[in-house]
């Protein structure tokens, strides 16, 4: 079952004559892990941020073509891009959060961090807000490191523990797909594998996609892959296949370090 459905999708970025996504038709799996792999400027973070319209922070670029995520109590799917009201953009990345490469806690206590966009949708009951940021927490694999230093700044958490900060913010409003631009690049190989055990954990509730550079890490936690390269889709299957059978020539070359 889908999710998330790319179809045909193309992109071009303000000011820039040709488009930098080209045709992508991709699935998102309900409940596994996708991988977006591919050389640096091969449009995997662009793919990313199109899933939950961040690129219309900056005002100008272009979409064609379909995302469409589906709506899990009539079963319909429903095309991203036709949102323009800024409430449906709220609650859209509710329901597709984003974890970026570096962490971005912010400048409050670890609590008010999680309970952030709670109250922005509208929780008020603070019992019920308490129970909610401890469970968001227990699930970010953060609140045995945390629960006696709730009131204290996020700012003097370590690298990793921020990263699972950022993910148990994501998590307490309860979304339906998750997005990792590169989560674990700026931390150490501890913490890059209690992120890694944390994404494995977590897609039992949430369909998670991620964009990663290591080839290792895509092979270790994700159920399907796709290999992107100069803004297209070239191959795309269960990433066992990907790993041990490509079908195209150039996903051999890049997963086996001929080029990339």
């Amino acid at each position: 079952m889908q999710v998330m459905n790319i179809k045909k999708f193309s992109f071009t970025y303000h000011g820039v004559e040709h488009p930098s996504l080209r045709d992508i038709t991709l699935p998102i799996k309900k409940n596994k892990i996708t991988a977006l792999i591919g050389p640096s400027g091969c449009g995997k973070s662009t793919l990313l941020r199109s899933m939950n319209r961040i690129h219309d922070l900056y005002p100008g670029n272009k979409y064609d073509g379909k995302i469409e995520l589906l709506n899990q109590v009539n079963g319909s799917m429903q095309n991203i891009l036709d949102i323009k009201k800024e409430n449906e953009f709220i609650e859209l990345r509710q329901r597709v959060g984003m974890i970026f490469q570096k962490p971005t806690p912010f400048p409050m206590s670890t609590f008010d961090n999680v309970a952030y966009g709670l109250k922005i949708s509208g929780l008020k009951n603070k019992t019920e807000l308490a129970d909610r940021v401890e469970q968001a927490l227990k699930d970010g694999a953060l609140w045995k490191e945390v629960h006696d230093r709730l009131g204290k700044s996020a700012m003097g958490l370590s690298g990793g523990q921020q990263q699972r900060l950022c993910i148990a913010r994501a998590v307490a409003v309860k979304p339906e797909v998750l997005l990792f631009d590169e989560p674990t690049s700026a931390l150490d190989p501890i913490s890059t594998g209690a992120i890694e055990e944390l994404l494995v954990e977590l897609k039992k509730d949430i369909s998670i996609c991620i964009v990663t550079h290591n080839m290792q890490q895509a092979s270790r936690i994700s159920d399907y892959t796709a290999f992107m390269y100069l803004g297209d889709l070239v191959e795309y299957d269960k990433t066992e296949n990907i790993f041990l059978n490509p079908k195209e020539n150039r996903t051999e070359d890049y997963i086996t370090g001929r080029f990339g």
